[in-house]
């Protein structure tokens, strides 16, 4: 009874209807089969009715402009597509098609994010090649990011001098936007840029509480001043990356102080603008103030100096666990890496000379007991010395990087034959590489 009632209900509800209305009904029954139908005609499965949850997941592993194509197919693909979710995380690319290989974002979908989805906006990066145009475009899109609270913002430039060829003011006034309108930002890498102190204390009042990652290598506008201020007032910070410069031991002491969480990860690098520049030291007990506070941070270290400038430079224990040496290094200096480098993990050496490096190398292997990765390059060692380090290190060497040409062949082993004695001690099978993989 409740069925014919149910039907007679409803043949008078759809009786009650103008033929107009009935069908405006008809018609988008008949559209929405056939978006349906054709989605899934080739394949027999229904992919315009996946679960929503699903299909969200899908879109997040789609490249932007496919993402685009996709959302075309049906109604609820293009629901998906504008679904505040799948916005939280994304990346402007912004190039000059003239002078660049990238694929960039197109602008007209930018303008559709900035008016539909900048709100939802919370992990961004931008990512530009080495035109002033592209920076310029990025610094626009943050200057209309006003109704977003980001956590996390990355610019990125291929290549140089992108950044740093943008107008100084026109930079400061668009990340000031975003330092202001975002409360709780967390990460944020912004090398290669004119970013000032000014600029930096304003990161600091809006988002003291929540920052964790800073890096800021080669931002030339930015001194000791203005760094120390972020370590003094952001006490959560975990990992930072400047430029040597920069490095103080009033910073390393507010990095140390009580109210600082323990640090995770310092990278520094050491770079030579012009030969014979004089560099500054840092005290032990600023690096031990350091250790005794975070006793299992990475402090990484990267140097691009000419030989003459290690003046400063390891002359007493430094606890630095990752080491590369992009420029000619000398026996000397890596004769006092041995020495005063005890927490030593990885070592890089891109180039030495033609003195062989079996001393250094068997007093690195002797005083580095933590050493698990090294990579040699333009240098020379001698087979028997090079075994012998291998045989101090044991399988703790994880990974082991050495030029053919870095091995030279002595009185015990040749080169046919020091692979299967290194292997022996590592536990794996080993060759020498052909060309670097570091």
């Amino acid at each position: 009874m409740k069925r014919i009632k149910g039907g007679e209900e409803d043949s008078k509800s759809s009786t009650s209807k103008s033929p107009s209305e009935a069908c405006k009904k008809v018609r988008k029954q008949t559209g929405e089969e056939s978006e349906a139908a054709a989605v899934s005609e080739s394949s027999g499965i229904d992919w315009a009715r996946l679960p929503q949850e699903l299909l969200l997941h899908i879109f997040q592993y789609l490249p932007l402009l496919d993402r685009a194509y996709a959302s075309q197919v049906c109604r609820r693909w293009n629901q998906a597509f504008h679904m505040p979710e799948l916005w939280r995380c994304f990346e402007f690319e912004l190039n000059q098609p003239a002078s660049s290989y990238l694929k960039a974002t197109h602008p007209d979908l930018i303008k559709q994010i900035i008016k539909r989805h900048s709100n939802h906006l919370q992990y961004v990066s931008f990512k530009v090649d080495s035109s002033t145009e592209s920076a310029e475009a990025a610094c626009d899109i943050l200057s209309q990011l006003v109704n977003c609270s980001l956590k996390t913002l990355g610019l990125i430039s291929t290549a140089r001098p992108s950044f740093m060829e943008v107008p100084k003011s026109h930079f400061i006034s668009a990340l000031t936007v975003v330092f202001v309108n975002s409360k709780s930002l967390s990460s944020l890498k912004i090398d290669d840029t004119p970013v000032d102190d000014p600029s930096l204390k304003v990161l600091v009042a809006n988002n003291s509480d929540t920052l964790k990652l800073l890096k800021m290598s080669s931002c030339p506008h930015v001194s000791p001043a203005g760094i120390l201020c972020v370590a003094d007032q952001c006490h959560g910070l975990r990992e930072l990356a400047l430029n040597y410069h920069l490095l103080s031991d009033d910073l390393l002491l507010a990095l140390s102080s009580e109210k600082h969480v323990h640090l995770e990860h310092l990278r520094i690098d050491v770079v030579s603008e012009n030969p014979g520049q004089h560099f500054h030291t840092i005290k032990k007990s600023s690096w031990d103030a350091m250790v005794r506070h975070s006793p299992k941070f990475n402090l990484v270290m990267y140097f691009f100096l000419y030989e003459d400038e290690f003046g400063p430079f390891f002359n007493e224990e430094i606890p630095v666990t990752h080491l590369y040496f992009g420029r000619s290094v000398s026996k000397e200096v890596l004769g006092r890496v041995g020495l005063h480098c005890p927490r030593l993990v990885e070592l890089v050496v891109c180039a030495n000379g033609l003195r062989p490096l079996d001393e250094e190398l068997i007093r690195i292997a002797k005083h580095c007991t933590q050493l698990s990765a090294i990579g040699l390059g333009e240098c020379e060692v001698s087979c028997s010395a090079f075994v012998e380090f291998v045989k101090m290190c044991g399988r703790r060497l994880s990974q082991l990087s050495i030029m053919e040409q870095v091995l030279i062949p002595d009185h015990k082993y040749s080169l046919d034959e020091i692979h299967w004695e290194v292997s022996k001690h590592l536990g794996r099978v080993w060759f020498p590489d052909m060309m670097p993989t570091w």
